[in-house]
């Protein structure tokens, strides 16, 4: 195939390896089963951030392990990473099913599973960078929808295999299916040559004070205003996802007393909304602005969180968690692609490495939060308003500070020739 058609291959094939690795974000149809496994067959007492915690170890780890893997996904090459990244993903996940403890899952599912999604997750993103340099936010937004697309599917088979042979059975399963996928889906992944681009494309030339392609690499990248404002954006939009994947199905069944079939349903419905979240903010951050797309996802965050505090029913559950997987899709598109845009692409998966660090800190904080205040009151409604209130501060970042930065013109050879060494 042509470059031009073949690269959307590359994009189809991401989206599944993605769609793997997201599988993550189905933890809350195990919260139950594993609750009852060490309470009731092992006779242990656990609570509530107790059994959150190996979600938020999985979703730190993940993000430690992008920046200390950016730089090998140019020297070793997408492929290998995705082959190392996919081994330990399915090696996460068979070996939780010997947990004995919850502590025990930390390590086994969160240290190793986590780390092997990191190192794999970067790999795609970047492929899709690099051959999509006219339409950069839609290309990375179609990859990452497999990653928040997953619970679609695998909340609904967990549940099912839950149902039919017990979870650590379930643990076992998964693993061995995800190790065979990801090796033969990681095969074709490659870069484009150096300097390739789409036939009758013409790179724009940047806006007055826009920062030039490839100006920054990871060193000049955190000087800048903009890094911080990119981070602390994406900080807050992953904790409200994050925290809305942690407990939609308890908040569901225990908040709103709906049916736990139903619950289990609608986390794959709310899925939904988070893969389709990537490509549509991807697309208005082609379109607009990452400053201006960040903006609108805080009013969205905000709103959303508000409703589910003030009117706790039925209709507002569905609608308020719809509309935070959404976002929290949205933001796993704006940040990558911000990231390209600002800071350019040459020394692109070791920036993003350092940009990514802000989801695992949402991943620490935001099921934490929740899983704190339902200690203290019994219930996970008190977690909205503090989100409401974090999304007013992300509105205001993102107004001031996520904006290109300036341009260095007499500074930007110099930055080339050390992001090439």
């Amino acid at each position: 195939m042509k470059p031009e058609q073949g690269r959307w291959v590359l994009v189809i094939l991401g989206m599944i390896i993605n769609l793997c690795l997201g599988s993550i974000y189905s933890w809350s149809v195990f919260v139950g089963p594993l609750t009852g496994y060490f309470t009731e067959t092992l006779g242990q007492t656990v609570t509530a951030s107790e059994i959150l915690l190996p979600f938020s170890v999985f979703l730190a780890f993940f993000a430690l392990a992008m920046p200390l893997s950016g730089r090998y996904i140019e020297t070793l090459g997408p492929r290998t990473m995705t082959i190392i990244g996919g081994l330990l993903t399915g090696a996460g996940w068979l070996l939780a099913s010997t947990a004995t403890s919850v502590q025990m899952l930390y390590i086994l599912y969160g240290v190793v599973g986590g780390l092997g999604v990191g190192i794999a997750y970067g790999a795609p993103v970047a492929v899709a960078a690099r051959w999509f340099p006219d339409r950069r936010g839609l290309a990375v937004g179609m990859t990452l929808l497999g990653f928040g697309f997953s619970a679609f599917l695998t909340a609904n088979i967990a549940g099912a295999l839950i149902e039919a042979y017990g979870v650590m059975t379930t643990f076992r399963i998964f693993g061995a299916a995800f190790i065979v996928l990801l090796l033969l889906l990681a095969l074709p992944l490659r870069f484009p040559r150096p300097g390739w681009k789409p036939a009758g494309w013409t790179p724009p030339a940047p806006a007055p004070g826009a920062a030039l392609a490839c100006e920054c690499n990871r060193g000049a990248m955190v000087r800048t205003g903009a890094f911080y404002g990119l981070w602390i954006c994406y900080f807050i939009g992953c904790l409200a996802g994050l925290m809305a994947i942690s407990i939609a199905k308890p908040v569901g069944t225990d908040v709103v007393q709906i049916e736990p079939a139903l619950a289990t349903i609608l986390v794959g419905f709310f899925a939904v909304f988070n893969g389709g979240g990537r490509p549509l903010f991807g697309s208005l951050t082609d379109r607009l602005t990452p400053g201006k797309t960040a903006m609108a996802s805080f009013v969205l965050i905000g709103g959303a969180s508000l409703l589910m505090w003030l009117v706790p029913a039925e209709w507002s559950y569905i609608l308020a968690f719809a509309v935070l997987w959404g976002c929290l899709g949205g933001w796993l598109a704006i940040a990558p692609t911000a990231t390209a845009s600002y800071f350019g692409t040459c020394d692109y998966p070791r920036c993003y490495g350092v940009i990514f660090l802000a989801y695992g800190a949402g991943a620490i904080a935001g099921p934490q939060l929740a899983g704190f205040i339902e200690a203290s009151t019994g219930s996970y409604l008190g977690v909205f308003p503090y989100i409401a209130g974090l999304a007013a501060v992300g509105l205001i970042v993102a107004f001031l500070l996520m904006r290109p930065p300036a341009a260095k013109q007499e500074t930007t050879a110099k930055l080339q020739k050390v992001v090439e060494e």
